[in-house]
């Protein structure tokens, strides 16, 4: 008789299965492992939705504030040069994709803060203690993220189409699947910084948020980059988050053939292997 781990609640309890069963290895243990890790921690993102609702009213708040000002200031984004003027909906088409990218990186970068409260009330060493593979543990929590990534985009976009924002399923589509791969990358290496900083939780929040602010802002995200400083158009170069915001404008207006949507999932799959690598080797060094 063998038996496997249950991690579908908030403590790992083992479960019998039957006398032939044969016991996973390699691949198969891997992708079992990890499926179990993800149901686990999606179930308690469905427990309290509530989070995940809250979640949305700061992209509200940017589209309904932030959007008019863009509009007066520095609209005319369907085609003209910023500054010159231009509709709510041209505004739209350049503003909320960068508020769908603001969703993941905030949502993705906070993965660790919710592992620091596992570490604290011991959940985390349950787990730990079970024969979950390592690696496993890491890719399914950065998994998570993707899930309630898909319904927030998903919903911003529906909430700005009556306002004139032109809506393309498709490219959308590929959109949410480009900000997985990124944001599985992101969440990885939140949780590897969250590990590294165990029992000194200053240490997180103040890595997190100095590096969030910098990487938001030299995107583009918010406002423009062309009409600032050289030296701010040479830092977002070398920023991954602008390739990635810029691909999800190409996308999210119809097209598929912009060399900018090729850079961005260069990007996103370059972020997705570094935080993965990154984060494999500090969770299987945890102890």
């Amino acid at each position: 008789m063998s038996t496997r781990t249950d991690l579908t609640g908030d403590r790992a309890t083992p479960v019998t299965e039957g006398a032939d069963a044969v016991p996973r290895t390699g691949v198969a243990k891997f992708v079992g492992d990890t499926w179990a890790v993800f149901t686990r921690e999606i179930l308690l993102v469905l427990r309290d939705p509530f989070t995940l609702i809250f979640s949305l009213l700061q992209p509200l708040i940017f589209l309904g504030l932030f959007g008019p000002l863009l509009t007066g200031a520095v609209g005319g984004f369907g085609g003209g040069a910023p500054g010159g003027g231009g509709s709510t909906a041209d505004t739209l088409q350049w503003f909320v994709p960068g508020v769908i990218v603001m969703i993941s990186l905030f949502g993705t970068s906070m993965s660790g803060s919710n592992l620091l409260y596992e570490m604290m009330t011991g959940s985390y060493e349950r787990v730990l203690a079970t024969p979950l593979d390592r690696s496993a543990i890491l890719v399914g929590r950065s998994l998570k993220e993707f899930a309630p990534l898909v319904v927030q985009g998903l919903l911003i976009a529906l909430v700005c189409v009556p306002f004139g924002f032109t809506l393309h399923p498709l490219h959308l589509l590929v959109g949410l699947l480009l900000l997985g791969l990124f944001g599985v990358g992101v969440g990885a290496l939140s949780i590897a910084l969250a590990l590294a900083a165990k029992n000194r939780e200053w240490l997180f929040w103040g890595v997190q948020q100095s590096l969030l602010f910098p990487l938001l802002i030299l995107s583009g995200m918010m406002l423009p980059l062309e009409a600032g400083p050289a030296w701010m158009r040479t830092a977002a170069l070398f920023n991954p988050l602008t390739y990635v915001v810029d691909a999800e404008r190409a996308l999210l207006a119809g097209s598929f053939t912009d060399p900018d949507v090729l850079w961005g999932f260069v990007a996103a799959a370059v972020t997705c292997a570094v935080g993965l690598w990154v984060g494999i080797r500090r969770t299987r060094r945890t102890v």
